[in-house]
């Protein structure tokens, strides 16, 4: 005997009402409905596990764009300047997550070129050897070189929009003008100095690229007037840890410092994409949603096309709870069968959608990314299995809802009137 005729008759009779009708007429009608109920949840499955990897995958690319700048963890003391930061730069170390320390200086201002263009920036006073093993900068020096950042040469390196804006190139001078203001004969004056541009980076993300400039640490120390650097930049093995990791810094360093994660200065970028995507999140679940109300509508023919089979069934002995579960079986198997196909197809685009995509543009003859606009042409994805199973889970839950009702209504089908006009 085979696996399928050992299952309770509720199962049996779910699972024929669920399948494929061979003939025509309404039963054939009721099957073709269910299908569309099946494509239904899974396309919109399908579309949202997508959707939300794509969007990962952008917010995956942008943010390793930003940490190629920026550092993991920033450390301060609050008392002002670090002149013990070689000490506190071992004391971090000793945490296992921390992989590298680097001391900096940061300030705002401007720089000026002879012809009096000028442009904001951040300027960034590092020690180019070990900013290597915090961020990537280094490598993404187009012109010049990142080591000629050396103490008292007031070199220059440049983001190659910021570069562009003030159209220089490298071994062109360029006038650094600080907020700080320093009292003269002529009165209070910003302080200022001329720097030589020995270096020209693209990071591939546009507000570095278009704000940022790197100083040797002893020339933004002179041009700050700080005997010491402000604090210091870790990296740390796993950049989604950086807030933990922050924690237990706070908690196992000697002193007062303070610690800034790369989420907390970036909160409202990284908040603005948690939002937008929680919003696609609910407006892609709506297209599953309505296929569940499809379902419902699917289960109601049904019921009604079989209130004669139900009354057979009530005669021969089954309870109401019986006939209740065979409906909810047929719409669980349903709402299965679609999420499974979704989660599928879903996966199978994502993982390959670096090469469904330039197929689609080549056929369409489109470009879907400029790259003069975003950096790169391709779109990214970055599937991650919580999501999928979370997709997943909401589906059958959805199609589960759906069942309720009909699964009522056939419950409470009286025999004989079932039967009165058969």
């Amino acid at each position: 005997m085979s696996i399928v005729h050992k299952l309770p008759f509720e199962w049996l009779v779910g699972l024929r009402y669920t399948r494929a009708g061979k003939g025509t007429g309404q039963s054939g009608f009721l099957s073709f409905i269910s299908l569309i109920s099946v494509a239904g949840i899974a396309l919109g499955v399908a579309a949202l596990i997508i959707v939300l990897s794509v969007m990962n995958g952008f917010q995956k690319q942008v943010t390793d764009r930003m940490l190629s700048v920026l550092a993991h963890i920033e450390v301060f003391d609050t008392r002002g300047d670090m002149p013990q930061w070689r000490e506190a730069a071992r004391q971090a170390l000793k945490n296992p997550a921390v992989k590298a320390a680097a001391p900096f200086v940061e300030s705002q201002g401007l720089l000026q070129q002879r012809d009096g263009a000028m442009r904001p920036a951040t300027i960034r006073g590092v020690l180019p050897e070990a900013e290597r093993n915090i961020s990537e900068v280094a490598s993404t020096v187009r012109e010049g070189s990142f080591d000629s950042l050396t103490p008292g040469s007031f070199n220059i390196v440049l983001g190659y929009a910021l570069a562009a804006g003030l159209n220089l190139r490298v071994g062109d001078k360029v006038t650094m003008l600080l907020a700080q203001a320093q009292t003269t004969p002529a009165g209070m004056l910003p302080r200022m100095r001329s720097f030589t541009v020995s270096g020209i980076f693209e990071s591939g993300h546009a507000e570095f690229d278009a704000g940022m400039a790197f100083v040797s640490l002893q020339d933004a120390e002179k041009m700050e007037r700080l005997s010491a650097p402000a604090g210091l930049r870790l990296r740390i093995a796993d950049m989604r840890q950086a807030p933990q990791v922050a924690a237990e810094l706070e908690k196992s360093m000697p002193g007062e410092y303070e610690m800034r994660d790369w989420s907390k200065l970036n909160a409202v970028w990284f908040g603005a994409v948690q939002t937008e995507k929680k919003m696609m999140f609910i407006i892609l679940t709506l297209i599953i949603t309505v296929a569940a109300f499809n379902l419902v509508s699917t289960l109601v023919m049904t019921v009604t096309d079989k209130q004669a089979d139900i009354a057979i069934l009530r005669t021969l002995g089954a309870s109401p709870a019986s006939i209740r579960k065979i409906f909810m079986i047929q719409g669980a198997l349903v709402g299965v069968l679609g999420a499974v196909v979704g989660v599928a197809g879903g996966v199978l685009v994502a993982l390959n959608i670096d090469v469904i995509v330039p197929f689609i543009e080549h056929l369409l003859g489109v470009q879907f990314l400029s790259k003069d606009i975003y950096q790169n042409s391709t779109v990214p994805s970055d599937l991650r299995w919580p999501d999928v199973f979370k997709i997943g889970g909401i589906a059958v839950l959805l199609a589960f809802v759906a069942t309720i009702y009909p699964s009522r209504s056939a419950s409470k089908v009286k025999p004989a009137e079932a039967l009165r006009y058969e």
